[in-house]
């Protein structure tokens, strides 16, 4: 059974899609368009009640949130494709443990700026300076504590690329391409090695090259 993903265009799915072709699963993508309101179209609704993308069908079932659907499919497949878990228990803590950085205190800054910076003026809607000012020291606080971290180990988790940084790639690429913010990640050594990377994967470019750049 192929599965189907639901919103391809969009960031948070291409999390999903980077999995899935590391994993080496067989996929079909349905486009959702946002600002056509197909989100809140009742039988969206009935696949994910909050109106929101992704969500994944594989047979009868069915899934939502980014960050879960990497999850189940990296353990699913675990034996298949790159191994995104580590192969101790202890690597998998790690992997957990970032990933849940990531979500908790990488996700929200950046997510803030790209809203603030990238969204609004599509919108037209007026940015707030304050907003964006603070949500740039917040994250700045986070890619330091990065820095740190990746000038002791190749990739977050360890030295094997994992959900943990793959999880990083829709909005970080925001950040390096899109919103003048690209100094944040290029004034650490670290930080900028490792996005250089993870962004060089081939399952990201082939992720980017099929269904663009994340918007």
């Amino acid at each position: 059974m192929v599965v189907k993903v639901y919103g391809p265009f969009y960031a948070s799915p291409k999390r999903v899609l980077v999995c899935l072709v590391e994993k080496e699963i067989e996929f079909e993508t349905s486009p959702i368009d946002l600002f056509k309101g197909e989100h809140k179209d009742p039988e969206f609704l009935k696949l994910q009640p909050f109106g929101q993308v992704p969500v994944i069908q594989d047979g009868d079932y069915t899934l939502y949130e980014s960050r879960a659907i990497i999850r189940y499919y990296a353990e699913k497949y675990k034996s298949q494709g790159t191994d995104l878990l580590g192969k101790t228990i202890e690597e998998r803590g790690l992997v957990e443990q970032w990933l849940e950085v990531e979500a908790s205190n990488y996700h929200p800054p950046l997510y803030n700026l790209v809203i603030q910076i990238l969204f609004a003026p599509e919108l037209g809607l007026p940015s707030d300076p304050k907003i964006i000012q603070e949500s740039e020291e917040k994250l700045g606080k986070v890619l330091d504590v990065y820095e740190e971290r990746l000038s002791k180990s190749k990739y977050l988790a360890g030295d094997f690329f994992s959900l943990a940084d793959l999880s990083h790639l829709p909005f970080t690429y925001y950040l390096a391409n899109s919103m003048g913010k690209e100094y944040m990640i290029k004034d650490r050594k670290h930080v900028a090695a490792w996005w250089d990377d993870i962004s060089n994967r081939p399952s990201w470019k082939k992720v980017l090259q099929q269904f663009g750049a994340p918007f």
